[in-house]
């Protein structure tokens, strides 16, 4: 069963459906009980860093989430929920994330493209990812695929060996990283058409 946090911080219908249609029993929930007994865990995200750190840590959430990436249990961060993984975001100063695993999130800077024309932000859209290493995630997939992205903050990651592919917007993002049986990803798997699936198709087969 994967389980799907609810911490009102997340567009957890749309992974509901996405989960479904890909064949997964899914459930959403912000119960540590039904946490416990799942096979599968995605965190996923819409919003503000701190916002969402104070709902988790309302929700008395914070251990919770720590306990079941700690045993073991296949754990899937997405937008938002991966730069929760973090130890913090410059869009909320002074607010300490899961620390999970090593890293900033910094604000994408303002810049322009390889035609000259300005990128906006926040970044939205398509957008190719460049992927390295054997990501467990990408299994079947292009090397260069294309995935939604909906986002202002990106990922430098402290562990360039965590991270399984990059995307350039105006800078070098650390977009996927995967440690053990912790994954995420900045980009949205459930709003990029049939790749988006096989992501999360590979993610529940683990």
């Amino acid at each position: 069963m994967v389980v799907i946090i609810d911490y009102d911080a997340g567009n957890v219908m749309s992974v509901l459906r996405a989960c479904e249609a890909v064949g997964a029993e899914a459930v959403i929930s912000g119960d540590y009980d039904v946490m416990a007994k799942a096979s599968h865990v995605i965190l996923p995200g819409q919003g503000a860093f701190g916002d969402a750190m104070d709902h988790i840590k309302s929700r008395q959430l914070f251990e919770p989430i720590r306990d079941v990436v700690k045993k073991g249990v296949p754990f899937l961060g997405i937008c938002l929920g991966l730069q929760v993984l973090f130890s913090g975001s410059d869009e909320s100063e002074g607010t300490q994330g899961l620390d999970l695993l090593p890293g900033r999130i910094k604000r994408i800077p303002n810049g322009t493209d390889s035609m000259g024309n300005r990128l906006h932000i926040p970044h939205i859209g398509w957008n190719t990812v460049r992927l390295s290493g054997d990501g467990r995630l990408f299994k079947g997939i292009a090397k260069e695929p294309f995935f939604y992205f909906d986002h202002s903050y990106y990922l430098d990651c402290d562990d360039k060996s965590i991270v399984r592919g990059t995307c350039e917007y105006g800078v070098c993002m650390d977009v996927t990283v995967e440690r053990d049986n912790i994954f995420a990803c900045q980009f949205h798997p459930e709003k990029s058409s049939d790749t988006g699936l096989r992501i999360l198709e590979n993610f529940v087969r683990l």
